[in-house]
């Protein structure tokens, strides 16, 4: 069941990012970027692939405290499991 859990907040978060990415981009040139003054030496591609990470890992972690506090209290303390783990049908279940 982990995994559906996982895809709920990868894949949203990497289509979040996506779009993030591109709008950030589009106003700020790797090559003008500066970092304590002086000019960063990294290849335009290194920067868009580096910023692109940082923005999935942020957008994955809001998305997981997302996932996290759409739970009810008790599901999340009973065992530290969410309430969706017990299915044992595979399945995704209702939020």
């Amino acid at each position: 069941m982990w995994r559906w859990h996982l895809m709920w907040v990868l894949w949203p978060a990497f289509l979040a990012a996506g779009v993030l990415e591109m709008l950030v981009f589009a106003m700020i040139d790797p090559e003008d970027m500066r970092w304590m003054g002086q000019g960063i030496t990294l290849p335009r591609q290194a920067i868009y692939s580096l910023g692109f990470f940082l923005l999935w890992t942020v957008t994955a972690v809001a998305s997981a405290l997302s996932l996290l506090l759409s739970q009810s209290g008790d599901s999340v303390n009973r065992d530290g499991r969410l309430a969706m783990d017990e299915k044992e049908s595979g399945e995704p279940g209702p939020l």
